[in-house]
């Protein structure tokens, strides 16, 4: 064991960034068994609260949707269909917003100690994952029950899509997590742009009717197509909904798993980015808070 005093002084910005996160897998257990703890504290339903508001967002959308706007007669398995892109929505919102806010919340911890800082956000992310692990096992029980039967490729897809959802929100929460410190503003502007997350991907609708209003191959349907999270919501798709709906295929969206592939290199290229902001700005968190 490492005795502390022989342990090396590391200026801020200047350690390993992620790679110390990993070295210090013990810290980020640590600290993600905090967050839950703190989160749930004198709460009667604890980590049963990842089941209830999923559960009360997704029959307020199937209600206004599904039933009143008539989407359920449209799009088969229309249940399966909602909360298969919702639960990844959610997942990405949820991170996002957490890992954005991670170093504030932190601040004691920041300002006494010093650790590697990358371990807030990441931990946020870690318990944004928590929180979903819960609801993937809510949406196998419905596909299932709708007729939906594994299949080894659309679930590699699947996993494919958390792994976009989860780089783009730690890469995302490193650079806004790090700009949050500075200006307090940014954690206003992201609940914006989470606010319009799930109606910028076929969540709630299919992606022929957005084809149908931005015209085949145009370049904006492009750009919403490379969209990480509508690529990961739509790998959901496949993987849990496209198999017992019981639809031709003409429902994905052509060259998908080109755009996941494309989906993936933009999430890397988050957190190779939010990284580099975040070590170039770290040095600052203490005096600033």
């Amino acid at each position: 064991m490492t005795v502390l005093s022989d342990a090396p002084a590391v200026v801020p910005g200047h350690g390993a960034g992620l790679l110390d996160v990993v070295r210090r897998r013990y810290l980020l257990q640590l600290l993600v068994r905090k967050e839950l703890r703190v989160r749930y504290r004198g709460s009667v339903l604890g980590l049963a609260w990842s089941y209830v508001k999923p559960a009360v967002q997704y029959v307020v959308y199937f209600l206004a949707l599904g039933l009143f706007l008539n989407l359920s007669a449209s799009i088969p398995d229309y249940h399966v269909y909602l909360f298969s892109g919702m639960i990844a929505v959610n997942l990405f919102s949820e991170a996002f917003s957490n890992a954005t806010r991670s170093v504030i919340n932190n601040a004691d911890l920041v300002k006494k100690i010093y650790l590697p800082r990358e371990l807030f956000p990441v931990a946020s992310v870690w318990v944004a994952l928590v929180h979903f692990l819960p609801q993937v096992v809510v949406l196998l029980v419905g596909a299932v029950a709708a007729g939906w039967r594994p299949s080894v490729v659309p679930l590699l897809a699947a996993l494919a899509g958390t792994v976009i959802v989860l780089g783009l929100a730690t890469g995302l929460g490193l650079l806004f997590g790090a700009l949050n410190v500075l200006y307090r503003d940014v954690e206003n502007f992201v609940d914006l742009l989470l606010m319009v997350v799930v109606w910028l991907s076929p969540v709630l609708y299919p992606w022929q009717r957005v084809a149908d209003f931005l015209g085949e191959g145009s370049l904006l349907l492009t750009l919403y197509q490379l969209n990480p999270v509508t690529v990961a919501v739509e790998l959901y798709h496949w993987a849990f909904w496209f198999p017992g709906a019981g639809v031709g295929e003409d429902v994905l969206p052509p060259s998908l798993l080109w755009h996941a592939g494309v989906g993936l290199l933009l999430s890397a290229a988050a957190v190779a980015l939010g990284q580099l902001v975040f070590r170039r700005l770290e040095g600052r968190f203490a005096q600033e808070m």
